[in-house]
């Protein structure tokens, strides 16, 4: 992190005791959902009780929600999912698979940045829930003097219940500064040119490792509650515009790729078909013996990939009589995703870094 008084000085004419300012930069804050800082029952408990209550992912009435949240599923959710994340724990790092991933893509954007811009530009990393906060990542930014911030949630699609979530969060976090820096958001990039060709060369690069070709790839999408759909979240038609996308860019059929949705939560029909099933019906009613899946609304692989499609999901194709269960890994800090990154941010510091 910078020293905010390295570079700072008084201001010229300025009295004696004004205080010193630093050197005006700009910042570029990368954002993702967020991970418990362990485990144990606790951690997991606070981690759920953040991210469970936020009205923008449970929109239910909270006098309704919140004692069936504090009382039943925050007493019993923190031991499944903390053995889920267990699982998967960065053991070594002491973390979770999203931190490590994430600290590492925002080293490699800070080096393509800075290699462009220089010391006009810091780069650095929050999480939506738990730690580092966005508040935190905010005021320092501030305090570093970046009078600006382009602010760049990792979704390629928008959805409220993610980039809308992570925005507002921004948005409080710049209502406490003394100093409000002017700010930029970065829109959704789910059909850009170098994010498509990414994802491509991902699949291309799978493909090649195996002895044989899966008949299937199943580009397997977060859910989400119908009903947002039916309110005007673009998210449905965003995913499924990027399976086009990468379906016409690989050069296949309509047969070779189907899009799915996992993570279901709740009593409320979601986006179908169900990740879970269809894997088993692709099994057990088309007769697919080899499949493979992809994540791509995911940034950087997560519990929802490590755990759910790595483990759960291969189960359930397994169990309906698959044969050969392939997942391709999100694009993590792969570098043709950095580029498509990099290039996104660019576009969006023009006028304000040229």
């Amino acid at each position: 992190m910078l020293d905010a008084q390295i570079n700072a000085k008084r201001p010229e004419h300025a009295p004696a005791d004004h205080p010193a300012i630093p050197t005006a930069k700009v910042g570029v804050l990368l954002a993702n959902l967020g991970t418990p800082d362990n485990y144990d029952y606790w951690s997991m408990r606070r981690y759920l009780n953040e991210f469970l209550s936020d009205r923008r992912v449970i929109d239910y009435s909270p006098w309704k929600w919140q004692p069936l949240l504090q009382t039943v599923i925050l007493s019993k959710r923190p031991f499944s999912s903390g053995a889920a994340y267990k699982s998967i724990w960065n053991e070594e790092k002491g973390e979770s698979p999203l931190m490590t991933i994430t600290r590492d893509q925002t080293a490699k954007m800070a080096e393509r940045l800075q290699e462009r811009y220089g010391d006009q530009v810091m780069v650095d990393f929050c999480m939506r829930y738990g730690n580092p906060s966005t508040k935190s990542k905010v005021r320092e930014m501030a305090a570093a003097g970046c009078t600006r911030i382009l602010f760049f949630p990792l979704y390629p699609h928008y959805a409220g219940a993610t980039s809308a979530t992570a925005n507002d969060q921004f948005f409080r976090a710049l209502m406490e500064e003394p100093w409000q820096p002017t700010a930029r958001i970065v829109e959704p990039y789910f059909e850009n040119p170098l994010y498509i060709q990414a994802l491509a060369e991902s699949v291309e690069k799978a493909y090649a490792k195996l002895d044989e070709r899966p008949e299937v790839l199943v580009a397997s999408y977060h859910g989400m509650p119908k009903r947002y759909l039916m309110q005007g979240d673009p998210y449905h038609c965003q995913c499924q515009k990027t399976t086009r996308l990468l379906k016409e860019k690989l050069g296949w059929d309509d047969s070779e790729i189907t899009t799915t949705f996992q993570s279901v939560f709740g009593p409320e029909e979601w986006l179908r078909p169900y990740t879970v099933e269809e894997v088993a019906r692709l099994a057990r009613e088309d007769g697919k013996k080899r499949i493979a899946v992809i994540a791509p609304a995911f940034s950087a692989d997560c519990i929802e990939t490590l755990e759910e499609i790595n483990e759960e999901i291969r189960e359930s194709f397994e169990e309906a009589g698959g044969e050969q269960f392939t997942y391709i890994p999100c694009l993590n800090d792969d570098d043709a995703h950095i580029s498509a990154l990099a290039s996104v941010a660019e576009d969006n510091l023009k006028g304000w870094l040229d």
